[in-house]
This record gives structure tokens, sequence and C-alpha cells, in this order.
């Protein structure tokens, strides 16, 4: 199943729905397609492209003061999948102040390691061993990164994303198919 990026009429990212929900919201004319997949679904009269992309007809208020989750895939994406010790590719998740340590399990205190620099660095901190972090790490705000955390994306997408992303985004911006 595919999913198709759900845009507010201001052309913020809002959410991700399935292709067939995003074709039913396309022919019930309460949204627009922006970008269009190459599948195609055929009816008795009717051959239309799902879409990838859509844009609601009529503004929605979204409340801002919900925060996005911290999940694996989340943390993945704001460190663009790379460790941020080595820059080898990610495969766990890092307490930059360990929790034996008292650390916290907060975006703050959270980042993507390589199995190796995780096993090595164990329960000592960062200044103990001397090490550097590519960046440092943040929460993540805006509704872009509600939609990177899913893990469901696309590279149609990027052009709707990256103007929300934010002053962190560019540089960890990982969308892949």
């Amino acid at each position: 199943m595919t999913h198709a990026l759900v845009l507010n009429a201001t052309y913020e990212p809002l959410c991700v729905v399935s292709d067939r929900r995003a074709l039913v919201l396309v022919l019930t004319q309460k949204a627009a397609p922006v970008e269009s997949s190459q599948q195609v679904v055929h009816s008795e009269h009717l051959a239309e492209a799902l879409p990838a992309v859509v844009r609601l007809v009529r503004f929605v208020r979204v409340p801002r003061h919900a925060q996005i989750p911290l999940t694996r895939r989340a943390v993945f994406a704001r460190d663009g999948g790379r460790c941020v010790y080595c820059d080898s590719p990610a495969t766990s998740l890092d307490h930059v102040v360990p929790r034996s340590r008292g650390g916290e399990h907060v975006w703050e205190n959270v980042v993507s390691a390589c199995r190796r620099c995780n096993h090595l660095k164990a329960d000592r901190s960062v200044d103990d061993l001397g090490w550097r972090m590519r960046h440092s790490p943040f929460r993540p705000a805006g509704s872009a990164w509600r939609i990177l955390g899913t893990g469901r994306t696309d590279p149609t997408w990027t052009p709707y994303l990256v103007d929300f992303v934010g002053r962190h985004g560019k540089a960890h911006l990982a969308i892949s198919a």
C-alpha cells in the first residue's frame, strides 16, 4: 500500500493517508491533487491516477501544542540516519548522558548511533571518551517532523516538507522511497 501526503489549503503538511483515502478526498472534491503517482486505478467509467500529494480545499485549523513523539524512526530522521559520533549508518539509539547516570529519555539526550560506537561508549559520557558529536541533539518542531518521524516518506514530498522542517532540517532531511 502506498501513501499520500495531505497538505492544508496553505500548503502546510498535515498528515499521511493511504492512497485510497487520498483518492476519495479528491473524488469528493474535499482536496485537489498536487502530485500524482505512477499508479492508475480503473472503474467502469473512469481511470484515475492515484495522488501522491493532495491539498485540502478548505483550511483546517491544527492545534500547535502537540509534541512530536520520540520514536526510533523520528530520531533517525532527525539525525539523517547516520551515527552522530562517526557518521556511519546508524543502527541504534544512544543516550548522550547514560540513563544509569541520571540521563533522561528526551529528545535532547537521545541520538542515533552505529552499533560499534554505541558498544564502545557503553555507560560513559561523551566527555569521558573525548568524543565529539557532529551536531547537538534537539527537539524537532513543526508539522513536517511529525510526517518525517513516521518513516512513511516519498521523494515527491520533498518540496512540500523542506520549507516546514525549520533551521535544522536542510542538513538532516533524509527522505527515502
